[in-house]
């Protein structure tokens, strides 16, 4: 008994063997699984769909149609477009929504060319608006009007992608840069917001007046693609447009917002656009800081933030919520008369598939829902180099087929006749002043001839409200 005693004693735990095994183990071997399990959760993190892409062989998923059975526009138009009877595969090295969406906010790999610029006066202020493009005098040739996401103008990666698709095939293409976006300074109390339609229809309705003979397209991307179906909605049969496509749209602002607060991932795009609004409102601060709180609004550190302090102030909305219920394009896709495409990726980091308006888009015959497994927000690229866009040549073979068809949309005969908004102050041509920060200000004098509106500071002729970069 004795000797079973001092056997005890000495013995070691259950704890202390194991201990002293693991210590017997290459520390190697442990900075090996550290590196792995660090891998997985990255993988995890970043929604890394690599392996799943390379265990269906490489051949991407499917894209999935959603549309009414009736629908002349998919069975007439959109059954012509290869691009969406396909599969889309991700660029393997861009194989995640994030990476994608980082990827073309950094570089995007834009093709390069330049554009014209056509400055105007807006009808409901002394501003200066600018649309990025070229225009053609031949009537038979298609106009696109490109309207671009939030913060973004006619210099964005993927804007660039599609004006020069379309350029290449053709089409004139016109780029409506956002109130206060492409170097053009607010001097009004009035700016854009994600449910902003006035300014997108004011140069709709000069570009058809100028040009009636003419089919007039338009794209909106992202809170562009919001503001677009929602112009659409409110115009029903009596817009000019004959086609369209929207491209990540956030539909519904409400569930949009609660979603990309949800997850950690999710707030860090939050706090980045938050961080590119107040950009946006830094370059107008002697307007915003007299409308609103500044210190309020500089302080914002998430999109509801600043437009509880900002948007709201100014376009008076009573609280966020309530903005976001009556701007939201979801409310307005049962009225769109117009042959509409509209693309999302249902991995898209900043606008979730709960957003959707899928029953709203099957109910209408002019609608074309194209939904991805991938593609992150604005992304879709395709290709080794990851130089091509996945939407925009879904968006260019739908606007291609619906130009060759029957079925484009024509403007509803109105009794009293339109008129353009823009009638008289795109004519005469806005005079403009060239501010110490390089922005763009507009200088009110109707009295003077516009050949007289000529100006040249730092590399940019302006004459008769165009500009050509050098």
């Amino acid at each position: 008994m004795e000797a079973a005693a001092a056997a005890s004693g000495g013995g070691e735990s259950a704890g202390e063997l194991v201990l002293r095994a693991a210590a017997l183990v290459p520390w190697a071997h442990y900075a090996l699984a550290a590196l792995a399990l660090a891998f997985a959760l990255l993988y995890r993190f970043l929604e890394v769909h690599l392996l799943g892409d390379i265990l269906r062989g490489l051949r991407g998923g499917r894209v999935a149609l959603t549309f009414h059975p009736d629908s002349q526009v998919y069975h007439r138009v959109a059954s012509k477009c290869r691009a969406l009877h396909g599969r889309y595969l991700a660029t393997p090295w861009l194989a995640s929504p994030h990476l994608q969406t980082l990827f073309l906010s950094i570089s995007g790999r834009p093709p390069s060319f330049t554009y014209r610029r056509q400055l105007y006066t807006v009808r409901d202020a002394e501003d200066v608006g600018s649309c990025d493009g070229t225009i053609s005098k031949d009537d038979s040739t298609p106009l696109l009007v490109v309207i671009p996401g939030l913060t973004s103008d006619s210099s964005a990666a993927y804007v660039k992608h599609l004006v020069f698709s379309m350029a290449i095939k053709g089409w004139n293409v016109v780029v409506s840069n956002h109130r206060g976006l492409g170097g053009i300074s607010i001097t009004s109390d009035c700016f854009y917001n994600a449910g902003w339609t006035e300014d997108m229809r004011e140069v709709v309705n000069f570009l058809h007046q100028r040009y009636p003979k003419t089919p007039l397209f338009t794209v909106g991307t992202s809170i562009g693609a919001n503001i677009l179906v929602k112009y659409l909605g409110e115009e029903g049969e009596s817009t000019p447009v004959a086609g369209a496509a929207s491209v990540c749209s956030p539909w519904d602002l409400l569930v949009t917002n609660r979603f990309i607060s949800r997850k950690l991932v999710q707030r860090c795009y939050d706090r980045a656009l938050a961080i590119g609004l107040k950009g946006y409102a830094k370059l107008h601060q002697p307007v915003l800081a007299r409308l609103a709180n500044w210190e309020a609004i500089t302080s914002s550190r998430s999109i509801r933030e600043f437009d509880r302090h900002a948007t709201c102030v100014v376009a008076k909305y009573e609280t966020v919520d309530t903005f976001y219920r009556r701007c939201s394009s979801a409310n307005y896709v049962g009225n769109v008369s117009v042959p509409l495409l509209c693309i999302s990726a249902l991995d898209d980091p900043l606008c979730t598939r709960e957003a959707i308006p899928w029953d709203e888009c099957r109910a209408n015959n002019n609608i074309v829902l194209a939904t991805t497994p991938n593609g992150g927000h604005l992304a879709f690229f395709e290709g080794l180099t990851a130089g091509r866009l996945w939407w925009v040549r879904a968006v260019s073979e739908f606007l291609c087929a619906l130009h060759d068809s029957p079925y484009m949309h024509r403007q509803k005969a109105q009794e009293h006749g339109m008129r353009s908004s823009l009638e008289s102050s795109i004519d005469k041509s806005p005079y403009v002043n060239f501010m110490e920060d390089g922005m763009v200000a507009a200088v009110v004098n109707d009295g003077l001839d516009s050949e007289d509106s000529l100006h040249n500071l730092n590399g940019t002729q302006c004459w008769h409200g165009c500009c050509t970069k050098e």
